[in-house]
Order: C-alpha cells, then sequence, then structure tokens
C-alpha cells in the first residue's frame, strides 16, 4: 500500500528570567480564547498566548514517580538519549506533560492537541551560555498496513541539531518538531511499499507511537514555546 507524502514551568534562575507582561502563558488543557500575533518580543519569540515546556537536562536519573506531574517540564538525562513519547489530547484537551521524568526506562510523554501540526507552531530556544548541543528527531515505531492495522518498523526520520549559536534567540522549528520527515520508504518483509519516503504531520493515522528521540549532548536546559497560529 502506497501513501502520498503530505506536507505541509519549570526555570533555571541562573539561565533565564521571564517578564510576567510580556506574554500570556496557555494553563495546560484550558480552552484558548485569545489568538498569537506575528510580532516578534525581544527574544526573537512571538507576541500572545503560549504554552511553555522546559527540557531540563540532568547528571543523574530521577527515582520519583512524575506521572501525572505536569509542571511545564521534564527532565531528560544530560548525555544520551531520551524517548519523549508523543500523545494526542483527548477531545477538549491541550498541552500536558503526562510523565516528566524522561531518564526512567520508562521515558517521558507529553501531550499535544490532535491538529497540532496545523494549527500551532513551536519555537525553540537555549537560554545562557550554555555549551551543548542537542539533536531531536521526530519520529515512530509503528506504521499502517493494507488492513488498518499497525506493525512495528524502524523508519529513518530526520532529526534537527540545537546550540547556543544558532538558537539563542527563539527560533520557529515546527518542521522539524510538529512533522515526521522520512528519509527512506517503509517496506514490508516482502520489499512492498507500506510507506513512502516524504514529510507527515504528527498524529498521522499512517503512523503510531509517535516520540522525540532527545539525543542531549550536555545541553542543561530548553526552552520551547507553542503558539496557536489563529
Amino acid at each position: 500500500m502506497k501513501r502520498k507524502s503530505l506536507f505541509a514551568l519549570l526555570v533555571l534562575p541562573a539561565l533565564f528570567t521571564m517578564s510576567c507582561s510580556e506574554e500570556q502563558e496557555i494553563t495546560p488543557t484550558a480552552a484558548l480564547d485569545a489568538a498569537s500575533t506575528t510580532l516578534a518580543t525581544g527574544n526573537g519569540a512571538p507576541s500572545g498566548v503560549h504554552y511553555n515546556l522546559n527540557i531540563i537536562g540532568v547528571p543523574k536519573g530521577k527515582t520519583a514517580d512524575m506521572t501525572g506531574n505536569n509542571g511545564g517540564r521534564i527532565f531528560v538525562d544530560l548525555q544520551g538519549k531520551t524517548k519523549i513519547g508523543l500523545t494526542p489530547a483527548p477531545e477538549g484537551e491541550s498541552f500536558q506533560v503526562l510523565d516528566a521524568n524522561g531518564t526512567d526506562s520508562n521515558g517521558a510523554r507529553f501531550q499535544l492537541p490532535q491538529n497540532v501540526s496545523n494549527a500551532w507552531t513551536v519555537w525553540a530556544r537555549i537560554p545562557g551560555n550554555q555549551k551543548g548541543s542537542v539533536t531531536i528527531t521526530t519520529c515512530a515505531d509503528m506504521v499502517q498496513t493494507e488492513d488498518g492495522t499497525y506493525v512495528e518498523a524502524v523508519l529513518s526520520c530526520e532529526g534537527i541539531t540545537l546550540d547556543r549559536a544558532r538558537y539563542g534567540k527563539f527560533t520557529d522549528v515546527s518542521g522539524s518538531l510538529l512533522y515526521v520527515t522520512l528519509l527512506a520508504d517503509v517496506l514490508d518483509g516482502d520489499g512492498n511499499v507500506l510507506l513512502e519516503a516524504g514529510t507527515y504531520p504528527l498524529f498521522d493515522e499512517a503512523m503510531e507511537g509517535y516520540f522525540w528521540d532527545y539525543d542531549n549532548d550536555g545541553l542543561k536546559l530548553l526552552q520551547l514555546r507553542f503558539y496557536p497560529t489563529a
């Protein structure tokens, strides 16, 4: 079966201080009652309502159960890979951290609106004088077959590398974090194409098991902001 490609807070005080008068933050799962604008703030981000997510690198794994412990932050390993599972929100809900502890064997889990690729943008910034970097790959681990079921598959997905030199101010990374870009066709055991190489929005039915592969090289804090497009 061939498919056509679709185109389309916890704050560390020493690194970051936010002006309360600058923007309004969206409360997790709350309904939106205001639209963002395209006017940039001094830190490079658009002006308007948004949801903040801080991804914090720690040298030692956390032992506490952080399931359902929202707080707008996720803990990841300071060195190496952390899997951040991406879950579509139930109707009427929005962004929410479902599991903040990415340092254990279960990884972290983050909930986003089902239409996030079409209705939102995400902006990234590395604040302070940080020396580390991170490569984030948006991917999935299952693909849909001809009969509508899903099977495990190894997908070749494109990532993005963020460092302070290029991302010291908020920069739009929607194309990398809200879409899966497959670099090669996904084949079944007989060599038939299950899924063509190309770009797919998050939560497209062609795949399941969406996640961010967060490959950290010493980065202590990455800030993400999600803005509604209208």
